[in-house]
């Protein structure tokens, strides 16, 4: 695993001192590892590094509703641990009084390697991500002033945020970089194509196939191990763009209708698929790139005339690309909801 999670418990074997067994003690250590099959990180935890008890706390943070204005959306309302920590299969997310977006929640997973976040790259720091849903009106719709007003007015963060960050006061840079490490601990390092990789298992034959046709037909935008270049394309699926991603953040002609590539991590999971969520299935998808690419002026060279699949050849990529869930993490008792 890139990170590790190691719980050394040293417990008494019946010894006895003054008619007395000895006391247990427990250590727990946190620490993120770099695997050898992965590049190096972005978000290297500089000036936030990892301790257990902000790890806790950023954790807390994440799943705690108080975050809204209402008190009824937390962020992992919208990125479930048993989802990938993406959304619970919804084309859009609802927010505080049931308010929709325009966008698909994408997983949270493997942050830590990104240098842009959200569908337009309009975020350029793990630190600063949570500011955007926790103002956004048809998410958690509050002010960052009611944030740190409410926490400061609680004596179990107070508590808590003197353990992670010493101070008195609660602050916004405090409550950014908990999020920050325990979002960047996420990884999925785990599913069957890392065990894999590290020569643990054999690959079944048609999944074997789809590695080698994911290999000659996806992998430009979908790099190996991540699965994303973390690029801005146009896939190809409108002609005309009532959202122009990328470039609604550019103000650049040449960027409208392109989005962040999306890591295929537990894609199987995380489905609907594409920044609005119109595809529900991984055929759906794979069928956009064969036969439904729509052409406009910033479509991505790449994809001019589509991709050539056999039924077969699909059916062998959806195989490869199911041995991307990472059950692993979603089980990890470590980032569920404390």
């Amino acid at each position: 695993m890139i990170y590790k999670v190691l719980f050394v418990i040293f417990i008494g074997l019946a010894l006895f001192v003054s008619c007395k067994k000895e006391p247990k003690a427990e250590v727990f250590v946190l620490k993120f590892e770099q695997a050898s099959y992965f590049p190096a990180p972005v978000y290297t935890f500089q000036n936030n590094d990892i301790t257990i008890d902000r790890f806790v706390l950023g954790r807390k943070l994440f799943y705690d509703p108080l975050l809204s204005s209402d008190g009824t959306i937390s962020c992992a309302s919208c990125h479930s641990q048993t989802h990938g920590f993406g959304d619970h299969n919804t084309a859009f997310s609802a927010g505080v009084g049931g308010a929709l977006g325009t966008r698909n929640s994408p997983t949270i997973i493997n942050m830590a390697w990104n240098s842009s976040f959200m569908w337009d790259g309009g975020v350029n720091h793990i630190e600063t991500f949570s500011l955007a849903p926790i103002t956004n009106p048809v998410e958690m719709n509050e002010t960052m002033v009611n944030v740190i007003a409410k926490l400061n007015a609680s004596a179990t963060y107070k508590n808590l945020f003197k353990k992670a960050y010493g101070g008195s006061e609660i602050t916004d840079q405090m409550l950014f970089r908990a999020l920050g490490q325990f979002m960047g601990m996420l990884i999925s390092d785990d599913a069957k194509y890392d065990q894999y990789r590290r020569g643990e298992i054999s690959l079944t034959t048609d999944e074997s196939a789809g590695l080698s046709l994911f290999q000659q037909k996806c992998a430009s935008c979908h790099t190996e191990p991540l699965f994303t270049d973390k690029s801005f394309r146009n896939n190809g699926i409108d002609e005309s763009f009532a959202d122009l991603g990328r470039g609604l953040i550019t103000q650049n002609a040449s960027d409208a209708g392109k989005f962040k590539v999306p890591t295929l991590r537990n894609v199987e999971i995380t489905y609907p698929y594409m920044h609005d969520g119109r595809f529900f299935t991984l055929n759906q998808v794979l069928e956009h790139y064969r036969t439904g690419i729509k052409n406009s002026a910033t479509l991505d060279p790449s994809l001019a005339g589509g991709i050539s699949m056999t039924e077969t050849e699909k059916a062998q990529i959806i195989a490869f690309l199911k041995t991307l869930t990472d059950y692993t993490l979603m089980a990890d008792p470590l980032f569920a909801e404390p």
